[in-house]
């Protein structure tokens, strides 16, 4: 019986794109990516929520609820818009990676350290597996928080020229 090339690959396990990718949808914050539209978006808004909590005070020493209210929620939305924003950044340059690594036709991985890394060939059943996780798995995610990305970006260029106006 022919040994599969898969089983006597060199990579630790715990470097194999394949297992990053599963250690990456099973963990608390990267799997958010990964729900239901639904839960995704009750994520972000609670994230967008405790954005503006933290943002607000802030906002408020500028300038007072009382006499500048639209100015006093405008900077509240982009302080929390900020913040949401570098949480989305974070889901996407997770998954970004992951993508990449399982994308390429060799493994870079470390032996035992940063001074010893090593490349290993993928064989062209791990190369074919690896693409179709990208393809099917990770591309949509990736497409969705680019999508969410891009409506944080035009709503937080909306307060920015209703700012502008003022």
């Amino acid at each position: 019986m022919r040994e599969s090339s898969i089983q006597v690959c060199p990579v630790p396990l715990e470097q194999q794109p394949v297992n990053e990718y599963e250690e990456l949808k099973e963990s608390w914050f990267f799997q958010w990516a990964t729900l239901e539209t639904p839960l995704f978006w009750r994520k972000i808004a609670v994230v967008w929520i405790i954005g503006w909590f933290i943002t607000s005070p802030i906002a408020a020493a500028s300038f007072s609820p009382d006499q500048s209210v639209l100015r006093f929620v405008l900077l509240s939305n982009l302080g929390a818009g900020f913040i949401l924003a570098l949480i989305l950044l974070q889901l996407f340059f997770g998954w970004h990676y992951v993508s990449d690594r399982l994308k390429k036709e060799t493994i870079f991985y470390e032996e035992s350290g940063w001074y010893d890394g090593q490349t290993w060939p993928k064989p062209p059943e791990m190369l074919t597996r690896d693409r179709l996780i990208v393809s099917y798995q990770i591309k949509p995610i990736l497409g969705r928080l680019t999508r969410t990305t891009g409506m944080l970006a035009l709503l937080m260029a909306g307060d920015s020229m209703v700012w502008l106006c003022l």
